[in-house]
């Protein structure tokens, strides 16, 4: 088993493949295991690297919850990158990771190629942060109380992720499955520190609107929370692009794998081809239909 040294832990991480670098960043309910449909995929052609965040066994377990933050998650990715001699890669994540992998682009430009972000958004309104927070908390007491098993099942049942649940329930099974077997504190800790005390997108939105890096987008579009925040992210993020699977929740990676990665794929080879750019100023037109001098108002 390989492990890093960072930031006062110890980090368990895998590595498939050989090529240019994809990091994987995974959301709150998964680990490293939750990225294996991309990893078979993309390690064909890329050397990806998957890892245990601070909180989830194998990797290190610190009691007090003050030892986790979005700060430290930054952190702790780009100390995985530089144990691993990736000066820059294409950096992957989902909900708690598309925070992580955002932070980090606005933060480390000049390691990220590019960026994905998928399902990011969840208490990002300003107006849901004290419900966000509130729930979170009330998460975390029921990790504490009754143990993963209890709480990640309730969890795994959510309305976000009955899609998944729907469509493949074999596939859903086997997320819930490895999801129980995390650890309580770990899965607490993460909860009171990182999800309940990042900020809130809208707070980012001058250092968004000054991002540069290629930025692809994901979403399920019945993964309400993430909808508006996406859309958001896509207006303000000048380099980005905005993909959204249809009757989809917020497990995409998994619940959609195909159409994941090959929207990633299309993504990568655009990247690589310096075709990816910056979006034309034209297209912020104040005209509905007019292009031009013409869409001048006066």
């Amino acid at each position: 088993m390989a492990y890093v040294e960072a930031n006062g832990v110890k980090l368990y991480y895998e590595e498939t493949g050989s090529g240019f670098a994809i990091v994987f960043v995974y959301e709150f309910a998964g680990d490293h295991r939750s990225w294996e449909p991309q990893v078979r995929y993309f390690s064909r052609r890329y050397r990806c690297l998957t890892y245990n965040a601070r909180g989830y066994p194998p990797s290190d377990v610190p009691e007090d919850a003050s030892h986790y933050s979005q700060d430290l998650a930054v952190a702790d990715l780009r100390a995985v990158l530089r144990h691993a001699g990736i000066e820059r890669a294409h950096v992957v994540g989902l909900s708690m990771g598309g925070f992580a992998a955002l932070h980090f682009g606005m933060r480390h430009a000049a390691m990220a190629r590019s960026l994905v972000v998928a399902g990011c958004g969840y208490g990002a309104p300003k107006g849901e942060r004290d419900k966000f927070r509130h729930e979170t908390g009330l998460l975390a007491e029921r990790f504490e109380a009754d143990g993963a098993e209890a709480a990640a099942t309730l969890y795994a049942a959510g309305p976000y992720r009955v899609q998944y649940q729907n469509k493949d329930p074999r596939g859903w099974a086997e997320f819930r499955a490895q999801f129980v077997e995390h650890s309580a504190k770990g899965s607490a800790n993460t909860l009171r520190g990182v999800q309940g005390g990042r900020p809130s997108l809208y707070d980012l939105e001058e250092a968004l609107a000054a991002l540069t890096v290629p930025t692809l987008l994901i979403a399920g579009d019945e993964d309400e929370p993430c909808l508006d925040a996406t859309v958001y992210l896509k207006r303000t993020i000048p380099s980005s692009g905005l993909v959204v699977l249809p009757r989809s929740g917020h497990t995409v990676n998994l619940e959609e794998a195909e159409s994941f990665n090959r929207a990633v794929q299309d993504f990568f080879t655009t990247v690589e081809q310096e075709r990816w750019t910056m979006r034309d100023p034209r297209s912020l037109s104040p005209s509905l239909v007019l292009g031009g001098d013409t869409a001048k108002p006066g």
